[in-house]
């Protein structure tokens, strides 16, 4: 039997759960969508505990299926018990996590360990990277999603890293811009994926606006009212959704240009939903000394929580 750690998460958008050896290996990351109604934009809270409970049954099962067919043996679980590591930090969504990663604990008899789902991002980018040196030094990160558009200082720490919040949106994340504009346009929710494919196509000037970051704090809600208009006055779904992400790809390059003014010339690291995007990505790493998260552990998964647990095992 090989022993391993497993981690749970359960954002706004996915059910997850994630299986990492003890040797820094995540050999399986499950997750599945929570399912969101035609023309709406996002999951009140109430409704995405439902559907977590709802997914939990049914993933939890998979992974019992995967552990049993590899010969996996858990020694710890981890979950994802808050949004990000600061005192009052709650969403309900994540106690749907910690009950499941709880009765998991209790029927093994085996550690439980609680983390951020932010830290969860970092160290799922960290890991996908490849660049696990990344850790041995400070460097700045930006957690870009549905839910969070912040830059974080990440500091090593003998329990692995410590994180704290530099930058911030003061209004809206630029996860929600996206998803905004696109169901405005008839897009499903999420639309990011399709947006992303409507800008890669489009062959015209971009519609430029300046951006607004000040002191690490950046501005995004006026780019809803902007793309509004635009797609009125244009009608050109490619030309809008281009015009998106030149907007959130400059504002999060005006709040890198803040942190290297802060902080000095360090290595960045981009984490989160939004940042699998590839025309930021692109543009992004020609300004930074940028790493990314491969796709698949960009949006909300359960990996990087795996891994803090096996790391937090193993101390």
């Amino acid at each position: 039997m090989i022993d391993c750690a497993i981690g749970f998460d359960t954002s706004n958008y996915t059910t997850s759960v994630a299986v990492c050896t003890l040797d820094g290996r995540v050999v399986a990351n499950l997750k599945r969508p929570l399912p969101v109604k035609e023309g709406q934009r996002g999951l009140r809270q109430s409704d995405a505990v439902f559907e977590h409970t709802r997914n939990l049954p049914i993933i939890t099962e998979e992974l019992t299926n995967f552990l049993k067919d590899n010969g996996l043996r858990p020694v710890a679980v981890g979950v994802s018990a808050t949004p990000r590591d600061a005192e009052g930090s709650y969403m309900p969504c994540f106690l749907s996590g910690v009950a499941a990663a709880s009765s998991f604990r209790a029927a093994l008899n085996i550690p439980l360990y609680k983390f951020s789902h932010q830290n969860g991002h970092v160290m799922a980018a960290v890991y996908s990277s490849g660049k696990r040196e990344l850790l041995e030094d400070p460097f700045v990160a930006f957690h870009v999603s549905g839910g969070t558009t912040e830059a974080l200082l990440v500091e090593p720490s003998e329990n692995g890293f410590n994180v704290t919040t530099v930058g911030r949106t003061a209004d809206i994340n630029a996860g929600q811009l996206i998803d905004r504009v696109g169901v405005m346009m008839g897009l499903s929710f999420p639309a990011g994926r399709e947006m992303e494919r409507l800008a890669s196509e489009y062959v015209g000037k971009i519609y430029k606006h300046p951006v607004s970051v000040r002191d690490g704090v950046c501005s995004l809600s006026g780019a809803e009212n902007i793309a509004a208009k635009l797609f009125e006055n244009e009608k050109d779904e490619r030309a809008v959704a281009a015009f998106v992400f030149d907007f959130v790809c400059r504002t999060l390059m005006a709040m890198g240009e803040d942190m290297e003014r802060r902080y000095g010339k360090t290595r960045v690291l981009f984490a989160g939903g939004v940042m699998s995007n590839r025309l930021m990505r692109n543009a992004l790493s020609r300004r930074f000394d940028a790493y990314y998260a491969l796709p698949e552990f960009s949006a909300d998964n359960a990996a990087g929580i795996a891994i803090l647990c096996a790391m937090a095992y193993l101390k």
